[in-house]
């Protein structure tokens, strides 16, 4: 099989680690183009992965790609994503989709339109860890899942003028740029969510507009609950990246930075799986891959990643009107209003 130009736009800090997802499938793909309005910046990239075109404006490599991966700013994603899409080019966006739901739900016209993969990278659902985590669950092999808490503690600080300090810009705070990963994997975790609340602060992180900690409370069906707490002002952190699904018969922890998944019975500990760094972005690859190779829908696909955004939307205007947000009835069968 031929292997799939892909062209990389946006090549900001991430250039190492979108160098690292391609090498692991060179024999799949080549980085056929390099964009970033930086051209220093695209340089680098090519520079890693020699034999890439280098520009400065992404309408310049569609003729010399068949997919796209898009790492631009959040206001962004919807102009240049419709306009690849529309140019007959597959395409692996970051997250989140879009800045509004009108902009997602034309990108899901658009794909659907020029029959080509839109696929929202939504890196943790292809992490070792929490593909374990799911399956564990899914078999009741700690008996019924009633509570998922998710803690993500770092030190997100953005230089004088970067777009991220534009809420406008960034669709939001802490809950919509980085949150949505962990609501999406509630989500794809507990099943139909219910009612929810969100408590949001800059306090600890001045430079955000909007929240830099983020508290996420949610209700699923049949009772049980999920929690998210996230902070881009952690100074210390014991938590990291961690995630604690209690059962009737045990609890599953998901412990990013020992990479492991450990069972916890009792006082008893049993480590499930251990695994390597940066795994999950060479297996979304892989994913997205696969899809333009096979035709199926991506695990991640636009649909499916609009019904988190949706929830937090409620979840933030809830927040604004001082309640509990109703997060029954947000179409996650069918996405069209």
């Amino acid at each position: 099989m031929d292997r799939i130009r892909l062209g990389l736009i946006g090549c900001g800090g991430m250039a190492r680690t979108h160098a690292r997802r391609f090498d692991a499938h060179l024999d799949r793909l080549q980085l056929a183009a390099a964009v970033d309005v930086v051209p220093e910046r695209a340089q680098a990239v090519a520079d890693l992965l020699p034999g890439a075109k280098v520009a400065t404006d992404y309408r310049e490599i569609l003729d010399d790609v068949d997919a796209v991966l898009i790492a631009l700013p959040h206001h962004l994603h919807h102009p240049v994503a419709k306009a690849c899409l529309q140019a007959g080019k597959h395409v692996l966006l970051e997250k989140p989709m879009a800045n509004s739901e009108a902009e997602c739900l034309d990108l899901i016209a658009t794909s659907e339109a020029a029959q080509r993969v839109l696929m929202i990278a939504y890196c943790m659902r292809y992490h070792p860890l929490v593909v374990a985590m799911k399956e564990a669950l899914d078999a009741k092999a700690y008996g019924d899942v009633f509570q998922v808490s998710i803690w993500t503690e770092q030190l997100t600080r953005y230089h004088e003028g970067h777009w991220a300090l534009d809420a406008r810009k960034l669709g939001g705070g802490q809950l919509f740029s980085h949150g949505c990963h962990y609501i999406d994997l509630l989500l794809w975790y507990l099943g139909r969510p219910i009612q929810g609340m969100h408590l949001g602060t800059n306090y600890g992180t001045p430079w955000m507009e909007k929240e830099g900690t983020s508290n996420v409370c949610i209700e699923f069906a049949g009772g049980r609950l999920g929690y998210h707490f996230g902070t881009w002002g952690a100074r210390g952190t014991r938590h990291g990246y961690s995630f604690h699904a209690h059962c009737t018969e045990g609890m599953l922890e998901a412990y990013f930075p020992g990479r492991q998944l450990i069972a916890h019975v009792g006082d008893k500990q049993e480590v499930l799986l251990e695994t390597t760094e940066g795994k999950h972005t060479q297996n979304e690859m892989a994913h997205f891959l696969d899809c333009i190779a096979t035709g199926q829908r991506p695990l991640t696909d636009g649909p499916g990643s609009l019904q988190g955004l949706r929830v937090i939307w409620r979840l933030y205007e809830a927040e604004g009107a001082h309640t509990v947000a109703d997060l029954r009835g947000l179409g996650l069968d069918e996405y069209r209003p």
